[in-house]
């Protein structure tokens, strides 16, 4: 006979020892298994036990005021936690801070990805993310106060390789939360917004001789649900908690969304447009860098604007935007909501999620930074007094092919203006955010730098650029003074070359039609032919190539344009502004291989950037290619000149001379 699992919430809870490991689930705001923390914290206020847990979760899981996770402050019931979000929690941060227990903030995706291991009765985790960090033994080893001595992360070295490994903690209890169970425990979740950890987080409980708790909203009938609907099966529940309704909201904001959930899909209306705010500025300079059909994950706060810029200028189709707690495609929730979506095409668990990010999966991120320093090193864990704590932040930044910074230039009452497509500081923040060393590393520019990463740092006033010199100033707003409302706010000087400025259209109320810079629908008019001499212009000036497919469309152009010439043509081309990804160079230099041994006769270039200029003749000469890269258009078109005269001197054919 098959065992009824359904029990109260204090049955369940009684089942907790003294010194046993607890993890839960929850993101932000959403899944949070309520009845069983409050049921917990009631066990402990009213009985004194269980003392010295260990909490492990992945995201932060409460409302910042007492809610989910932040009812297990009361001193003596935690004695240690591991986490990669302390700021939903914020008095057990504070006992932390305090040495009153000892933390761990380790990376979200890598404490999710520990379930598995777990489950598996595998040791740990290897993982690259988080080298150069503060979670690298080197540099803390992710430890959050004095107390905390024992290492749980390790620097290894396999095949000649750095790696982190990861110390994985066995558990003995899981709260995890679904829609609804039969009386074996079998979960399903159709009305959540997320199925996050909740599978992995059973497993390891389970086999690790634990308990799993799982709270639910409605009980069902043996043989209600469906094969393929259970995500969590019967065999790894232990306990069944029937929840009152304002124990089981979907979010601290919203009792139940069918479209957050999946169940319906419903038309999107458009996001409210934003106001010519520092916010709008930031975000649609950051839309810039969106990639075409690609795969994007945004962060809370300056990035989250991305999304309304895209709505406005109609370019929502042309990417998809995830979330790392397994929402793929829709349009992102915000607020409350956060880490679901509206009609997403899919929800994967979290852990497979980060499996996705981890590997290389995201095109392009855009993500919050609270300080960053000269060498481009990031801070969003620790700044301010308070412990808040990494959440994603590592695994996606470090991972993602191209990565945007996003924030005001200062904090603390920063007031702007925008008048006639000028920027106007009315009142400057208390706060600087471009310091001399940050307080703690959470993105690592050199280690970037090292493996040719694109990053970039977009304020309302100016964009930077990570290089091998530190922070360049690439762009200046107008009507921004570079000493007066730059340097005068910064703990450092940055590399300033040949800034050029912010484009226009950012400055103004009307919509950019960004969409034909982002499906390079102008290429064409990008590139002219001189048939009395045989001379192909192609102007790239401000053309940003983002990633291979840009190139591929150049490239088709280009051909396009040298076959209906009919013969090989002398190329020149304007670079001035032109931006290319600091990991597509060896691309570049490759089709330029191309187009020199198939098309041109000749090839000239000029760029007044001396940056860019001695990064693409490293490029070519590394390729074979002679580097004719000038500083101005008409040195350019001189040597075409006295290229032509020298072939008609010594009557070659346009294909030697260009050998030659």
């Amino acid at each position: 006979m098959k065992k009824n699992k359904v029990i109260t919430a204090e049955e369940a809870i009684a089942l907790i020892r003294e010194n046993d490991v607890v993890t839960t689930t929850g993101f932000v705001q959403s899944c949070i298994p309520e009845a069983l923390h409050a049921a917990l914290e009631k066990r402990f206020v009213e009985t004194g036990s269980p003392r010295g847990l260990t909490l492990i979760m992945t995201a932060g899981a409460g409302d910042s005021k007492g809610l989910g996770t932040g009812r297990l402050h009361h001193d003596g019931l935690l004695s240690r936690v591991i986490a990669a979000n302390f700021g939903r929690m914020p008095k057990v941060a504070q006992a932390a801070q305090a040495n009153r227990i000892r933390g761990y903030n380790l990376p979200q995706g890598v404490i999710s990805q520990l379930y598995r291991a777990c489950a598996a009765g595998q040791p740990g985790l290897f993982s690259k993310v988080g080298l150069k960090t503060y979670v690298d033994p080197r540099h803390g080893g992710a430890k959050v106060n004095e107390l905390t001595t024992e290492d749980i992360v390790k620097l290894v070295e396999v095949d000649g390789e750095e790696w982190l490994f990861y110390t994985a903690t066995k558990i003995d209890v899981a709260f995890i939360r679904a829609t609804s169970s039969d009386p074996s425990g079998n979960l399903s979740f159709e009305k959540e917004a997320l199925t996050l950890d909740c599978l992995a987080q059973a497993m390891a409980a389970r086999n690790n001789g634990g308990i799993v708790i799982a709270q639910v909203e409605r009980i069902v009938d043996d043989g209600f649900l469906l094969p393929k609907d259970v995500r969590v099966p019967g065999i790894l529940v232990d306990c069944v908690v029937l929840a009152e309704p304002e124990m089981h909201r979907m979010n601290y904001g919203v009792m139940h969304d069918p479209a957050l959930a999946g169940q319906i899909r419903v038309p999107v209306t458009g996001i409210k447009r934003m106001a010519l705010n520092e916010r709008k500025i930031i975000a649609r300079r950051a839309a810039f860098e969106l990639p075409p059909n690609g795969v994007v994950n945004l962060g809370v706060g300056a990035p989250e604007g991305i999304s309304s810029v895209a709505n406005e200028e109609k370019i929502t189709p042309y990417i998809t935007l995830t979330t790392e707690a397994g929402a793929v495609g829709g349009v992102l929730a915000s607020g409350s909501s956060f880490g679901a979506a509206t009609n997403a095409d899919c929800i994967i668990d979290q852990n497979q999620m980060f499996d996705f990010y981890d590997g290389g999966g995201l095109d392009m991120t855009c993500l919050g930074m609270a300080e960053c320093d000269e060498a481009g090193n990031v801070n969003t864990s620790k700044f301010g007094g308070k412990l808040n704590g990494c959440g994603g932040f590592i695994n996606i930044s470090q991972n993602a092919r191209s990565v945007v910074f996003a924030g005001t230039f200062t904090a603390g009452g920063l007031e702007i203006a925008v008048q006639d497509g000028q920027v106007k500081i009315v009142q400057e923040g208390r706060a600087r955010k471009f310091v001399t060393a940050v307080q703690q590393n959470t993105f690592s520019g050199p280690y970037a730098v090292e493996r040719s990463q694109p990053v970039i740092y977009v304020t309302e006033r100016c964009v930077f650029q990570l290089t091998r010199e530190g922070l360049e100033l690439i762009e200046v707003a107008p009507g921004i003074d570079i000493e007066r409302d730059i340097l005068a706010h910064m703990d450092f000087k940055p590399v300033v070359r040949n800034p050029v400025p912010m484009d226009a259209r950012i400055f103004r109320e009307e919509p950019m039609e960004l969409i034909s810079d982002l499906l390079n629908l102008d290429l064409k008019s990008r590139v002219s032919y001189d048939g009395e001499r045989n001379i192909l212009f192609i102007n790239l000036e401000g053309w940003y190539c983002r990633v291979k497919s840009d190139m591929d469309e150049l490239r088709m152009t280009i051909v396009e344009a040298c076959r209906k010439a009919g013969q090989r043509v002398n190329a020149v081309i304007n670079h001035d502004g032109f931006r290319l990804n600091e990991n597509l160079y060896d691309d570049y230099a490759g089709m330029v291989q191309y187009l020199q041994a198939n098309y041109y006769a000749t090839t000239t270039r000029y760029a007044t950037s001396a940056f860019l200029r001695l990064k693409m003749e490293e490029a070519l000469t590394k390729r074979g290619v002679a580097p004719h890269v000038f500083e101005r258009k008409e040195e350019a078109q001189a040597f075409v000149g006295t290229t032509e005269d020298k072939r008609a001197r010594k009557k070659i054919s346009p294909a030697v001379a260009s050998a030659a």
